[in-house]
């Protein structure tokens, strides 16, 4: 049963309508995907987004895990025999994990401590007087307490000022006091580690560094923890420390007598030992996540762009993975992508056969029909290119850079050796290359989203977040641009919405063993693929050549009914309503309104008539580097450089320049105005200008500006 109250929660704070929440939530519930939503049921959500659906799909979890966490409270406090009515409504009041823990605080079974002890010696009722501060003559009543474990009057006292600072540690007055403090004025400070600057050269920026943590960015809190896990750096957070005590002095002791002294004493110690380490403790939390988060989304961005990437199509390509020693390893493959030949040929250094490479590549563009030629940006890989735009060929061919990030990972991952089970690696490894020029995302889907390379901190982050983001962004893309049945991967199979590796794997199984789909209705025949899977996948999947036209584009199935009526109201074919613009131009679509159907799926099913199957990416252009720069040490000051964004981060952009070292184009050179985030400025694998500002060879590191530059 839904809760209405996580309902109007999740409205309010994403200031959204109840409907719209509601309907969300039920349909998450049924097993409907975020991309099956957006794209299928507008009229139940209002329109939303799949940025806004996979909100509310946090959040209710979020909600849930709390819920989860306040029924074990509950069972645990119960158990205990301290399950007050006050309390329990307390605790069922309570909004938050924070406000929850800070309740169970109390209660919560501990280990021994230094004020477990002290009740065991009997002290409480010792602490009871101190707290109440009425008292000049503590040390006099403290006397009545002394025993073989409390010899002296002074262990009586401190035991009672030890069992003060854990009651202070645990009010929930202090604690929410002390976190205000910290979200305002908490500095997070890093230092080296003694005798071991050499040793983290890298971290060289935070040997010595403070900023307000508020306003500190995610990759720098990463670095500084990266540096505190690798041992070379000592990472703080905390506020000044005299506010904090003036906040505590004033909530807890009260007047000037001996036993108030006494409660300022453990103040002080509660503060310093276990109510700031606690909530510095939170903070590294809280800030940790926040930066995860930022980190995820700028990763989950350009992973988006990545897979979004214009494809060539289908063109028969001639793939080259550079080298110089073992040579370039060349595959010829076919419009699908299919492996025709592979050969290695070695037209650099020690070799240098560069006649003999020329002339078999010329051969083979001719004997295979090549239309493109694909090179991986990796080692020789401009010099390779060098070599191959002075080849002469016998048709027009163009030559493309191709990101190589992860081909390795790729070619040596069970998928590939599924796929060419014949083959070494280094096969593997140039068909990659090849068949990222033709379809990015079909290709790109192979691989573990963070061996691509287009993230910041990726080992840093939270996996089980930045997997469960990333793999929304790759199911959302591969939805967006649709997949065709009867060529897809098992894995690009998996990603579409309402199927996963199951399903997939039977797809495949079904059409190798009968042959390919004709329709979309065909998939029900599938082995357990039941009707709610086929409504989830049937609209993101195309069928080029179908007997009914509908197949190929993303009209749902469930729809179809509807345009077979338009067409039959005009006295045409559905063929002819996809074909003629003046036929569509003369629906009413307010006559189609139904129930279940609204204005908002009319006019998708209308969109995509004009355009059926049509891919979303746009078309691929042809780049070339500068003919007059190959390696760092060519690089001046002052130069500018064509080049291609390869990955973004909060401070900035990196472009690769031709030179195997991307160089960074900091934030604060990407426009002649102030720029709040680069991806305001630039695209994944976008073409730029860039002049060269700095270049420090034995750092390997390129500054570079786009200011002035168009």
């Amino acid at each position: 049963m839904m809760n209405k109250l996580h309902v109007q929660r999740i409205a309010n704070e994403l200031n959204l309508n109840l409907s719209q929440v509601e309907n969300t939530m039920k349909l998450l519930a049924e097993g409907s995907t975020v991309p099956f939503i957006s794209r299928y049921r507008k009229e139940l959500t209002g329109s939303l987004d799949e940025v806004k659906i996979a909100e509310i799909k946090e959040k209710a979890g979020k909600l849930a895990e709390i819920d989860k966490r306040r029924d074990a409270i509950l069972k645990s406090l119960e158990e205990q025999g301290n399950l007050t009515p006050e309390l329990k409504q307390q605790i069922s009041d309570a909004q938050g994990m924070t406000e929850l823990e800070d309740l169970y605080l109390p209660y919560r079974p501990k280990r021994k401590t230094r004020a477990s002890i002290a009740r065991e010696r009997g002290l409480e009722p010792l602490a009871v007087i101190m707290m109440e501060q009425r008292f000049n003559d503590l040390a006099e009543r403290a006397l009545r307490f002394l025993s073989g474990e409390v010899p002296e009057v002074d262990d009586a006292l401190q035991g009672a000022r030890d069992i003060v600072a854990e009651w202070v540690s645990e009010n929930q007055d202090a604690r929410n006091r002390i976190r205000v403090l910290f979200e305002r004025e908490a500095v997070i400070t890093s230092r080296a580690v003694r005798d071991k600057e050499e040793e983290g050269a890298k971290f060289r920026d935070y040997f010595s560094f403070g900023e307000r943590l508020a306003r500190c960015p995610s990759h720098r809190i990463l670095a500084m923890r990266r540096g505190e896990e690798e041992g070379v750096l000592k990472l703080s957070i905390e506020p000044p420390v005299e506010k904090a005590l003036e906040i505590l002095h004033r909530l807890f002791v009260k007047g000037s007598k001996e036993s108030s002294r006494q409660v300022e004493k453990a103040v002080d110690d509660s503060y310093r030992r276990l109510l700031g380490p606690s909530i510095e403790n939170e903070f590294r939390s809280v800030s940790k996540e926040k930066a995860d988060t930022e980190a995820i989304s700028v990763f989950a961005e350009n992973l988006r762009q990545l897979l979004l990437a214009p494809p060539l199509g289908q063109k028969r390509i001639l793939a080259i993975d550079p080298g110089y020693r073992t040579g370039c390893k060349v595959v010829c493959l076919d419009e699908q992508g299919n492996l025709l030949h592979n050969e290695t040929i070695y037209p650099h250094p020690p070799q240098n056969e560069g006649r003999m490479a020329a002339k078999k590549v010329a051969s083979l563009v001719s004997q295979y029909r090549i239309g493109a030629i694909s090179i991986g940006n990796g080692t020789a890989s401009r010099e390779t290119e060098h070599f191959i735009r002075k080849v002469k060929f016998d048709r027009d061919v163009s030559v493309f850079m191709v990101n190589e990030s992860g081909a390795s990972v790729y070619s040596a991952s069970p998928v590939a050796r599924e796929e060419f089970p014949g083959y070494d690696v280094t096969v593997r490894g140039a068909v990659s290359i090849g068949r990222r020029l033709s379809d990015p995302l079909a290709e790109l889907v192979k691989i573990d989203p963070k061996s691509i390379g287009v993230g910041q901190y990726q080992h840093d982050i939270d996996q089980g977040r930045l997997k469960a983001g990333l793999d929304q962004v790759v199911e959302s893309c591969v939805n967006l641009v649709g997949v065709n049945l009867n060529t897809a991967s098992r894995h690009l199979l998996t990603y579409v919405s309402g199927l996963g590796p199951r399903l997939a794997g039977n797809i495949v199984e079904y059409r190798r063993e009968n042959g390919p789909f004709g329709s979309r209705y065909e998939l029900k025949k599938v082995p357990r693929l039941g009707e709610k899977a086929f409504e989830q996948c049937a609209g993101f999947l195309r069928i080029p050549g179908a007997d009914h036209p509908l197949d190929n584009s993303a009209v749902h199935p469930e729809s179809y009914h509807i345009v077979e009526r338009m067409a039959g109201d005009m006295g045409a074919a559905v063929e002819d309503l996809i074909k003629k613009e003046q036929l569509r131009e003369k629906l009413d679509l307010k006559r189609y309104v139904t129930e279940t159907t609204g204005l908002p799926t009319l006019n998708d099913i209308i969109t995509e008539l004009a355009k059926p199957g049509r891919d979303p990416r746009s078309r691929i252009e042809v780049f070339e580097f500068s003919s007059e720069v190959f390696t760092i040490e060519d690089l001046k000051p002052g130069i500018e450089l064509p080049g291609i964004v390869t990955n973004i981060t909060n401070f900035g952009a990196f472009v690769d320049i031709g030179v195997k070292q991307d160089g960074l184009v900091h934030i604060s050179q990407m426009a002649d105005r102030f720029v709040t985030n680069p991806a305001e400025v630039v695209k994944l694998h976008q073409t730029v200008k860039v002049r060269v500002i700095e270049v420090d060879v034995a750092r390997r590191r390129i500054q570079l500006s786009m200011k002035g530059l168009s």
